[in-house]
């Protein structure tokens, strides 16, 4: 079955300093190479979800600027429904700064540009789920688009933000990764979804109401860059709730596209396709 989700969310174009290593405060490192790729987390998750066979449409803001054409590559080319985008006159496309080491860790300054200027006047009416949202949108647009959702909704809470009980309370399903759920604490299990907290190398773990439900971690590759890796694991984990809700197999399929994502640089140009993901699991 073919299932169509709809996502919310920033697009940037993200520069890349791949650096010997990365600097402490006030160092400057020299000796990086630069490329360019598109981000962002709203379009790196409706782009993991494309690729995993699912149709996706996509609603954000992008500057009226060459950027924009470059964050919207890919998605372009793998038919994400762009109808949604709408141009602004007056702010740059989002930029995301990141380094990277030889190791794969990174560090990311995002200059928010034209996704701040999305705001709740631009949502449709009414939105069909499945919904795919995050936080590097205002929060009151994240907040207005759950109120006016029928159906599935999942929210990638980052980066940590206060956001209402409400909001909680009406997801089927949040993902955080360890910091942010120490953030959020003991509000995460308030509503009745699923919530999954990503554990880096460690993999991730599945709660309902406060219990564990389901364990993965990810198979044993090379990392590159862990770019875009949390944004392969929001699309795989769900695509793969939507197809089986098995919690134990979700968690495994999403872990592998994380581990998969983090094989090659770049956001978007790492995401990985099912059949990887298939392969990668069984070997």
């Amino acid at each position: 079955m073919t299932h169509r989700v709809t996502v919310i969310g920033s697009i940037n174009l993200d520069l890349v300093a791949s650096a010997p290593r990365l600097p402490v405060a006030g160092e400057t490192v020299t000796g990086a190479t630069l490329a360019r790729h598109p981000g962002g987390k709203g379009a790196n998750q409706a782009l993991a979800a494309a690729r995993l066979g699912v149709e996706v449409s996509l609603i954000g803001r992008v500057g009226a600027d060459g950027m924009a054409d470059e964050a919207l590559a890919l998605l372009r080319a793998e038919g994400v429904d762009l109808s949604g985008i709408l141009v602004d006159a007056e702010r740059s496309t989002g930029v995301a700064l990141i380094a990277v080491d030889p190791s794969g860790e990174n560090q990311i300054v995002v200059a928010a540009g034209a996704n701040h200027g999305v705001g709740v006047e631009h949502l449709p009416d009414r939105i069909a789920g499945p919904l795919v949202l995050q936080l590097e949108l205002p929060v009151e647009v994240v907040e207005a688009a759950v109120a006016r959702v029928e159906g599935f909704v999942a929210i990638n809470l980052a980066p940590a933000a206060p956001v209402s009980d409400a909001l909680i309370r009406r997801a089927d399903l949040l993902i955080v990764n360890e910091g942010e759920a120490a953030f959020y604490g003991d509000r995460l299990h308030a509503g009745g979804g699923r919530v999954v907290v990503t554990l880096g190398a460690k993999g991730a773990v599945m709660f309902e109401q406060g219990r564990e439900v389901a364990r993965a971690a990810p198979p044993p590759v090379r990392v590159v860059d862990a770019t875009g890796a949390g944004d392969a694991f929001v699309g795989a984990i769900v695509t793969a709730l939507l197809d089986d809700p098995s919690p134990a197999a979700a968690l495994a399929f999403a872990c592998s596209a994380g581990a998969l994502a983090a094989t090659r640089a770049g956001a978007q140009p790492s995401l990985p396709r099912r059949a990887a993901i298939e392969a990668l699991s069984s070997s």
